[in-house]
């Protein structure tokens, strides 16, 4: 039992993986209210409500990393 559940766990942390998308661009509005960001490809992405929006500046080139089955941000990075 405990060998089919490592697997089971093993399976879904690579599933989770999997379902991860990559967007880098360039912040044109945060909105604290709604704890969402929309970047300059016109999409609006939304962030956890843990997330320090109060650190993201308009203007900011980022790598957003989306989970594709929420799409809720997983992480958010400046970009190079």
């Amino acid at each position: 039992m405990k060998k089919t559940l490592a697997t089971a766990g093993a399976l879904l942390a690579f599933l989770s993986a999997a379902y991860a998308a990559t967007v880098q661009g360039t912040i044109q509005a945060v909105d604290p209210e709604t704890k969402s960001i929309t970047l300059d490809d016109g999409k609006i992405y939304q962030l956890p409500a843990e997330a320090a929006v109060d650190q993201l500046a308009v203007g900011t080139r980022v790598v957003v990393t989306v989970d594709d089955t929420t799409g809720m941000v997983t992480s958010i990075e400046a970009a190079s």
